[in-house]
């Protein structure tokens, strides 16, 4: 076993270990595709949710007896003639003011817009999709079902990195490009809340830049400066600092000659937010290559309740290993 494997082994131990006796609700709406249904079968035999598969269901049946998948124990949910429907629409109309009925219905009428109900209206904990989907459709149907988390206009994706010195959490790496002031202070505050509901440590953001508390002037190293200040404006308590270099984000002895104020972050940062998505996905690659690091993710965050995206070309235990994060997470959120 190499190191990479031997840190997402224990990482996941521990997620399932919060789980236990838990079985926290797993929405999948993506309920015809193979890896979907092998990784519900998992996920209920270990007993770590409480699965409901989305879709119509002789569709579901005759996919589920295709790839050998035994449904007992999992719950199949049709939208065509599930009761909820009536109900899900008005919470949808609710939701979105200007919406008529009958637009409405058809889209609750699909399983990833119904999934994303059942999680607005509590009838479910968690929503895993993607295998089909690609992220801009799931991160839409979100928004409109599930809803942003108060006070977050911006959804986003993070990464857990589990390094030989501790997990931390890198964002965004795979959502937004050029993010504004207000959509990095977004970024920061829903970042610090995925590092302390999944790694249950106090978290402290660094704001990543080429500079360090202005040792350089550039209308790029400003925009990080300023998303700092909203972010302190919104969340007094956060520990958060920047604009600083990552050495100073990381090493102590750096930080100590580098940062021109006394810093809770410095030195000591366990999320770092990069200014863009070059940088950051290009950061969370070489943290793979280059360090032995294992990645989780990308997990999406800002939502009002747990959701996350999957790639489209995820393994079955991908899957399996990313409902196990999101449902450990659900449990406090």
């Amino acid at each position: 076993m190499n190191e990479q494997t031997g840190m997402l082994e224990t990482f996941l131990a521990e997620m399932e270990s919060r789980l236990a006796g838990r079985c926290p609700r797993l929405v999948l709406p993506e309920a015809e595709e193979p890896r979907i249904l092998s990784a519900a079968r998992r996920l209920t035999e270990r007993g770590l949710a409480t699965v409901s598969l989305v879709g119509a269901e002789d569709s579901v049946r005759a996919a589920a007896q295709s790839t050998g998948v035994v449904l007992d124990g999992i719950d199949l949910v049709d939208p065509s003639v599930d009761r909820r429907a009536v109900e899900f629409a008005t919470l949808y109309r609710q939701k979105r003011g200007r919406a008529r009925d009958t637009v409405a219905r058809r889209l609750i009428s699909r399983p990833l817009f119904f999934a994303g109900m059942m999680v607005r209206a509590g009838e479910a904990d968690a929503l895993l999709a993607g295998a089909r989907y690609p992220t801009a459709r799931v991160v839409e149907a979100a928004l409109m079902t599930v809803g942003p988390a108060a006070g977050i206009a911006t959804p986003s994706s993070c990464f857990l990195m589990l390094l030989p010195a501790g997990p931390m959490v890198f964002a965004d790496c795979a959502f937004n490009v050029r993010p504004t002031s207000q959509a990095l202070a977004d970024i920061a505050i829903a970042s610090a809340d995925t590092c302390a509901r999944l790694l249950q440590v106090e978290p402290r953001v660094a704001m990543l830049s080429f500079s360090t508390h202005d040792s350089a002037r550039h209308p790029e190293v400003d925009r990080v400066r300023e998303a700092v200040d909203i972010a302190h404006c919104r969340e007094p308590e956060l520990s958060i600092d920047g604009e600083m270099q990552i050495d100073t984000a990381l090493e102590p002895v750096v930080a100590a000659l580098k940062r021109r104020h006394r810093s809770m972050v410095a030195g000591r940062a366990n999320v770092l937010v990069f200014p863009d998505l070059n940088s950051g996905n290009i950061a969370y690659k070489l943290s793979r290559h280059l360090s032995n690091a294992a990645a989780i993710g990308p997990l999406l965050q800002g939502f009002r309740r747990p959701v996350s995206d999957l790639s489209r070309g995820s393994s079955v235990d991908e899957i399996v290993a990313t409902a196990t994060v999101l449902l450990a997470g659900s449990l406090n959120a």
